[in-house]
């Protein structure tokens, strides 16, 4: 029988591998009970769960006292019926200690993975809904980190941890007090030999949380290694530069040192092994060689002898465990509060509690009325533990956009333009409310966007951007985002007026083509035209292109243009310009600098007031006259 039985010897040890800073790490104000709000929908299961560990602990500490007696009553005295009966008993109790011991599992897997449900999902809707400004600024693997590990550090809270406090509490209760009745100076001599059992366990603690922490460290850079190199984007660029094999010695240097510590950490803990093993050994032996003394002398029975050894397994294991519950406990509440913290910070961007629907037949017209905006600082949008920065600076950032007006009428198209960082994207965001405006309003429908559900607010608009992105999935699953009731007609009705049918009905697997990360596996073109099937599926009353043709080749341009003309007809549009003839027909063009609206006009009617826009025209857009894409689109128009 292992002398380290409840909460063991590698119970004991993960216990004592844990990062000790944490007993000096101060709770923020009411996480307890926040704590505790969490466990309340699973308190039955919790409690019939705390009564099942008390049984267990009860009969773990029962068992030796039947071996006393079957050795003092049964086998002593020659009373075969006394051994069979209390061996009867001895197994009665094993069915039971194994029937608690499965319910207790199931309770424990009920309520530990009801808690990582509950915290992962809450997590997970609250980052869905926070603004752009979040995502641009966190670690992906941070907060990949929340939704893992730390959720699966606080759900022990109530199990694990629970069950090992109460079960290695009552046990050493239990065990003492049977032990000092049994015999006190026996007991006392066990309990001169704990610091034995502690000390070569914080001695190898130590030393396993230093190389534990730095494969941690290097786990996690080879990690951040391979997301960046394994993504399509990260492959081009290791290629492109040629140097994979500098890549190559790095993650091995680091994959070598990992298994290094792999073996020193596999040495440590065969040391702790042995070491507690010897200890266990010599505590035994002192226990039968007092003990035997006593039961020559006539003070004890053989069978106290006997049950006084096996009671050594049950207190020296749980003892050793209790030692560092601190950090057992702290390790804990510590990941459940870093969960608290991401579902604490406000979403800059979200709906007032009297938020209405914006109908669905809502007239299509967008005003800008005095709008103001800068960039939230990080302070106001992030963590700094999802940054890997010690605070995160407050410092205000100069508006981007100032007093900006114009309206756009039903079926208008606007188009904008001005140089790079005059604030023409910041201007299209704000229509869907990826960000709020900071001073003035946006109203669509003559409704203030801050009014109405973003759900109702971005089912009428629809926007196509300069990278549209794809999700690793099917060509169908990708388009069905947009409306996931379409019909397969409806995909195919989509898909033709995109331009991108024919292709798409080339493939091997069609629709349910695998377009991969990123959506790398079409072209720049292709995955445009497939973005733009997915706003006509939509269809919206409303369309947003931000420079949704810029960096494409002419045949895509060209392709992309007559998908466009389509999405276009009858809609709203808010257009950031980058090619001629999207300015040529737009009922309206503004022309944005330094975050104000410096001209506006037809494209006619700015050229010959010689101002920026006649500028810009000269430089960027003069060249594309008479080029074949804008013949293509004239044709169309």
């Amino acid at each position: 029988m292992s002398m380290l039985r409840g909460g063991g010897g590698g119970s004991a040890m993960r216990s004592l591998m844990k990062d000790n800073s944490v007993k000096g790490h101060k709770l923020a104000p009411g996480t307890i009970r926040r704590i505790l709000a969490f466990a309340v929908p699973y308190r039955r299961y919790l409690a019939f769960f705390l009564v099942l560990v008390a049984i267990d602990a009860a009969i773990g500490a029962a068992t030796p006292l039947v071996y006393r007696e079957i050795i003092d009553r049964g086998i002593t005295p020659g009373r075969a019926d006394v051994v069979v009966s209390l061996a009867a008993v001895v197994a009665v109790l094993a069915l039971v200690s194994a029937g608690v011991t499965l319910t207790q599992r199931w309770f424990s897997s009920r309520i530990g993975e009801g808690l990582v449900f509950d915290l992962r999902t809450a997590v997970f809707d609250h980052v869905q809904g926070m603004p752009v400004a979040f995502f641009s600024r966190t670690q992906t693997g941070a907060l990949i980190q929340r939704l893992n590990g730390d959720v699966l550090g606080a759900q022990q809270a109530f199990t694990s941890t629970l069950s090992n406090v109460v079960s290695n509490l009552l046990s050493v209760v239990l065990v003492l007090i049977a032990m000092f009745v049994m015999s006190w100076q026996i007991t006392l001599l066990a309990l001169v030999l704990l610091p034995l059992f502690v000390l070569p366990a914080r001695l190898m603690a130590g030393r396993l949380r230093a190389v534990t922490a730095e494969s941690y460290r290097l786990n996690a850079a080879m990690a951040q290694t391979m997301t960046e190199r394994f993504n399509v984007a990260g492959a081009m660029l290791a290629k492109i530069f040629g140097r994979p094999q500098d890549s190559s010695r790095d993650f091995a240097d680091k994959a070598g040192r990992v298994r290094d510590i792999g073996v020193t950490t596999a040495m440590y803990a065969a040391i702790f092994r042995v070491s507690l093993t010897l200890v266990a050994a010599l505590a035994v032996a002192l226990v039968y060689g007092m003990g035997g003394i006593f039961a020559i002398d006539g003070a004890i029975g053989i069978g106290t002898v006997v049950a006084l050894t096996a009671y050594l397994a049950r207190l020296y294991g749980p003892l050793t465990a209790l030692s560092n519950v601190q950090v057992d406990v702290m390790t804990t509440l510590v990941s459940f509060e870093r969960v608290l913290e991401v579902l604490d910070l406000p979403p800059m961007v979200a709906d007032r509690p009297d938020a209405v629907d914006l109908p669905a037949d809502v007239e299509p017209s967008l005003e800008f009325d005095e709008v103001s905006f800068r960039y939230p600082s990080a302070a106001e949008v992030s963590l700094a533990s999802l940054e890997s920065v010690a605070t995160l600076s407050t410092q205000t950032n100069e508006d981007v956009l100032r007093s900006v007006s114009f309206e756009v009428a039903p079926g208008q198209l606007i188009a904008v333009v001005g140089p790079s960082g005059a604030g023409k994207t910041t201007l299209a965001s704000l229509v869907s409310r990826l960000y709020d405006v900071t001073g003035g309003a946006v109203r669509v429908g003559g409704r203030d966007v801050r009014e109405v559900t973003q759900r109702s607010l971005r089912s009428v608009i629809g926007v196509v951007t300069q990278d549209s992105h794809m999700y690793h999935d099917s060509i169908r699953s990708n388009l069905l985002l947009a409306r996931p009731d379409a019909t397969e007609k409806d995909l195919r009705d989509a898909l033709e007026a995109a331009q991108i049918g024919e292709l798409v009905q080339s493939l091997p697997d069609g629709l349910d083509t695998v377009v991969g990360d990123r959506g790398y596996r079409l072209s720049g073109g292709e995955r445009q035209r497939l973005a733009i099937a997915r706003l006509l599926l939509k269809a919206p009353s409303i369309v947003i292109l931000d420079e949704a043709t810029a960096h494409l080749d002419s045949e895509s341009e060209a392709a992309v243009q007559a998908a466009l003309a389509t999405a276009l007809e009858g809609r709203t549009s808010l257009v950031i310009a980058h090619r001629l003839s999207t300015i040529r027909n737009a009922d309206t063009i503004l022309v944005l600098d330094d975050g104000r609206v410096v001209e506006r006009g037809t494209h006619d009617k700015l050229l010959l007031a010689a101002g920026l826009y006649a500028e810009l025209y000269q430089t960027q857009f003069a060249p594309q006259e008479g080029s074949e894409e804008d013949d293509v689109v004239d044709a169309i128009s």
